[in-house]
C-alpha cells in the first residue's frame, strides 16, 4: 500500500473530478419526472438484513449492502421484488457505488474495500486499504479516475486509481491522503470522516465529519481541509450519506431522521439551507440515492437491536 500520495497525486487535477458521470454524482435527479416508478414509497428488504448502503444506476434498480454478513441485494424499484445478488463474506458492507461498466465498489469497514460484478455477484478484487486500528472504511464516491473512500476511526483518505478503461489497480497500489487543516480528528472509537462527494465545480471533494457535525471541502491533492461555510445552519451532527445534484446539496441526518437541503457555493466554500426533508416512515436513514426524481433511503434502524427477524425497508420520498 503507497504510504503517502504516490504518482496518482499529480493527476489529481479539477478536470479530473469535474466529469463525473450520473450514476456516482446522482444527476439523473435533474430534470426527472417527479413520480416515484411505480408509486411505492416504503419498500420491504428481507427481514434482519441491515442495510447501510444504497446505490441506483441508470435502470430502476437499487443495490444495497448488509452491516450483518455483507450480501448485496438488489431490488426493483417499480415492484419492490428483489434478491441477493451477491452474498456476503461474513464481514460488513457499508457504503456503496455502482459504476458504468456495471462494478460494484464496496466499503467494508474493518476489512477494507472490495470490487463486485452487480450481475454475476462475482468478487473482482479485494483492498486491504489501512494497517492502522481500529480502521472504519465507510462510504465511497466515484470519479472517471478513482475511488474515494472514507475512513471514520483515521485521519485519512482512500484512494483506489483506476487505470484507462476503467482498470482496476493492484492491491499495492492504493494511495493514501492524510486530511489536514482544518481537520480535527476526534480520538477513539468516534465517526469522523463519513459520507463523500465533490464540489459543484469538481475542483475538491466534500466529507462530512459526523462526530462534530461539521462539513468540509478537501483538497484531492494534500488532503487540507476547509470547514465549509453552511451559515446558520445548525451542526450536521450525526451526518451520513451525501449526494449532490447540479449545486444541491442532500445530508442524511440519521439520528434526526431528516435530509437537509444545501444550495453550494460551485466551489462548494460556502452554502445556504434551504428545506429540511423529513418523513413518519424515516427510522434512522443513513445513505441515500436518486432515481426519477425521488430520493431513496435505507432505514439503518440504529436504535433497534437487531435480530434474524428485525424488519427493513427502503423509504421514497420526493426530491
Amino acid at each position: 500500500m503507497a504510504p503517502t500520495h504516490g504518482s496518482f497525486a499529480p493527476h489529481l487535477t479539477r478536470r479530473g473530478l469535474l466529469t463525473v458521470g450520473a450514476v456516482a454524482t446522482g444527476a439523473a435527479l435533474v430534470g426527472a419526472p417527479a413520480q416515484a416508478a411505480a408509486g411505492l414509497t416504503v419498500i420491504p428488504l428481507p427481514n434482519g438484513f441491515r442495510p447501510e448502503g444504497i446505490t441506483i444506476g441508470g435502470g430502476p434498480y437499487a443495490y444495497l449492502g448488509s452491516l450483518g454478513d455483507g450480501s448485496i441485494y438488489r431490488v426493483d424499484l417499480r415492484t419492490g421484488s428483489g434478491s441477493i445478488v451477491s452474498a456476503g463474506p461474513g464481514t460488513p458492507s457499508v457504503g456503496l457505488k455502482l459504476d458504468d461498466r456495471g462494478r460494484l465498489f464496496v466499503a467494508g469497514r474493518g476489512q477494507g474495500a472490495r470490487v463486485v460484478d452487480a450481475h454475476s455477484g462475482e468478487i473482482l478484487a479485494s483492498y486491504v486499504l489501512s494497517t492502522t486500528t481500529p480502521t472504519f472504511a465507510n462510504d465511497v464516491f466515484l470519479t472517471p479516475r478513482a475511488a474515494w473512500f472514507t475512513d471514520s476511526y483515521q485521519p485519512v483518505l482512500y484512494v483506489l486509481p483506476l487505470g484507462r478503461h476503467g482498470r482496476l489497480p493492484g492491491a499495492d497500489e492504493v494511495v493514501r491522503i492524510p486530511l489536514g487543516g482544518a481537520w480535527s480528528q476526534v480520538p477513539g472509537e468516534v465517526v469522523n470522516a463519513n459520507g463523500i462527494t465533490r464540489t459543484p465545480d469538481g475542483s475538491a471533494l466534500l466529507v462530512v465529519q459526523s462526530g462534530v457535525g461539521a462539513l468540509h471541502r478537501v483538497n484531492p491533492r494534500t488532503g487540507v481541509t476547509e470547514l465549509v461555510d453552511l451559515g446558520d445552519a445548525a451542526p450536521l451532527t450525526n451526518g451520513d450519506g451525501l449526494l449532490l445534484s447540479g449545486r444541491t446539496l442532500y445530508v442524511v441526518q440519521n439520528r434526526q431522521n431528516a435530509i437537509d437541503v444545501f444550495s453550494l457555493a460551485a466551489d462548494g466554500r460556502s452554502g445556504v439551507l434551504r428545506r429540511r426533508i423529513t418523513d413518519p416512515a424515516f427510522d434512522v436513514p443513513t445513505t441515500v440515492a436518486a432515481y426519477q426524481g425521488r430520493l431513496y433511503l435505507p432505514n439503518a434502524r440504529f436504535t433497534t437491536t437487531p435480530t434474524p427477524e428485525t424488519t427493513y425497508a427502503v423509504v421514497s420520498v420526493p426530491n
